[in-house]
């Protein structure tokens, strides 16, 4: 990051952060969507495994990232207050908390899985396969969350290009370990969408050994020597990750876990609806990449300017990623109602899923307007250390009217599994308006 005078300079100085951050979050992204796509080759009910295990990892996995993207403000912070010796402390502390984290969901995964799937009453396969697909990647915790710690350091520090690098590497990795493992080539068992889990953890180690020898090996990051020595976990540095980091993670988790839970609703319908269902959100999720790519971009270039007292900056920036998301959530959503049938038939050979999923995806279109406005803002606050509020806004929106909505119209209407995604687009719309009020606040009040 560098101080910039004009918009022009700005622009092009947030396009450079956001693009390699976009290409990494769609990377990411990809490995699910490669997990669900091949494993619904497998057959549907390793399709409906895999997405309900799916549906219980993913609120966990995005919340625990939210947790660590405390990083990026802080970092970015103490970058525009030239507090730059600082850093290695905090990433240092940050790896041990990450590692910690890891250890205590494993753990509480080993005790409560298997009665959490048993409430759930789903067909035997199905349950086997989620079980056993989230086990696997639960052994790819610890490479997987240092990674993620490790890459918002990267990322704060503008060298956006890296993380890409790495991802770009990783995701071929993934996709050739599904082949051997979902299908059993090259001498491997035939694990099914098990085999997917055994997949993402083998490649979560490979990027974390990558990561570690880059911020080792090469500049600007060998300058902090993040491992060059240790030291000491300390309990003030977690919490004052912490303080930043669980607001961020509960407002994720919120988010996120609407999904999951709106995926366990439906485990009452059969398994061609849970598997619809699931692959259309798998699909419009990856649209969702776009305004969370510029939410990640907004944190670091506010938190800079913010770091160096230039406000007027920061409120720049905010304006130019906003209306930035705006524009490209509204080209999503044209391109996911003309392209629905084509996409579903990606997903399944299974024509009563490929028709569902048709119906669902054109309730998707809805969704991103409100992400395209929501999602950005939140990164800007973010860039603001601004996260308590957030959280509240995330658990109303959508726990307090998203969800009960959703439920009504769902079995209280004709809409039925439908009626779900109108509680999803009910959430998503309060959640954006309140959001834009409090950007507004934030920058009028505490900060002008």
């Amino acid at each position: 990051m560098y101080e910039t005078q004009s918009i022009s300079e700005k622009m092009s100085l947030f396009i450079k952060i956001l693009i390699p951050i976009l290409i990494t979050q769609v990377g990411l992204y990809l490995m699910n969507f490669f997990d669900t796509v091949m494993a619904g080759r497998a057959g549907a009910q390793e399709l409906a495994g895999v997405a309900i295990g799916s549906s219980l990892w993913v609120p966990i996995l995005t919340g625990v990232i939210g947790i660590l993207m405390a990083i990026p403000p802080i970092v970015s912070q103490l970058l525009g207050a030239k507090q730059g010796e600082q850093i290695t402390h905090v990433v240092r502390q940050g790896v041990y908390l990450a590692i910690m984290i890891a250890i205590a969901i494993f753990i509480i995964g080993l005790i409560f899985l298997t009665p959490l799937l048993n409430a759930l009453s789903l067909e035997p396969g199905v349950s086997h396969v989620a079980k056993y697909y989230l086990v696997s990647l639960g052994f790819g915790m610890i490479p997987l969350f240092v990674f993620n710690l490790l890459r918002s350091f990267i990322d704060a520090l503008g060298q956006t290009k890296i993380s890409m690098l790495i991802i770009l590497l990783a995701l071929p990795l993934n996709v050739f370990f599904n082949y051997i493992f979902i299908f059993g080539n090259w001498g491997a068992p035939e694990y099914g969408g098990i085999g997917a889990g055994i997949a993402s953890a083998v490649t979560y180690f490979i990027t974390s050994i990558i990561v570690l020898l880059i911020i080792q090996k090469k500049k600007p990051f060998n300058q902090y020597e993040i491992f060059s020595s240790i030291e000491k976990p300390e309990l003030k540095a977690w919490l004052e990750q912490l303080k930043i980091g669980i607001p961020i993670g509960i407002t994720i988790f919120f988010e996120t876990s609407i999904f999951a839970a709106i995926t366990l609703f439906m485990s009452t319908y059969d398994t061609e609806t849970i598997a619809a269902h699931q692959s259309a959100i798998n699909f419009a999720s990856i649209f969702y990449m776009l305004p969370l790519a510029i939410a990640m971009a907004l944190t670091i270039a506010v938190g800079f300017e913010v770091g160096a007292r230039r406000y007027n900056e920061a409120v720049t920036y905010a304006k130019l990623g906003i209306g930035s998301g705006v524009v490209t959530s509204a080209i999503a959503g044209v391109l996911i109602f003309i392209f629905r049938e084509d996409v579903a038939s990606l997903y399944s050979n299974d024509p009563v899923v490929i028709g569902l999923m048709q119906h669902f995806l054109i309730y998707a279109v809805f969704f991103q307007l409100s992400d395209g406005i929501g999602t950005p803002i939140q990164g800007a606050l973010r860039g603001y250390k601004d996260v308590n509020i957030t959280s509240v806004i995330a658990l109303i929106s959508f726990w307090v009217l998203g969800l009960p909505s959703g439920y009504l119209a769902a079995n209280f209407t004709d809409l039925g599994p439908y009626g779900y995604w109108v509680g999803l687009i009910t959430g998503l719309g309060v959640g954006a308006l309140a959001l834009s009020v409090r950007l507004i606040y934030v920058t009028k009040k505490k900060y002008v």
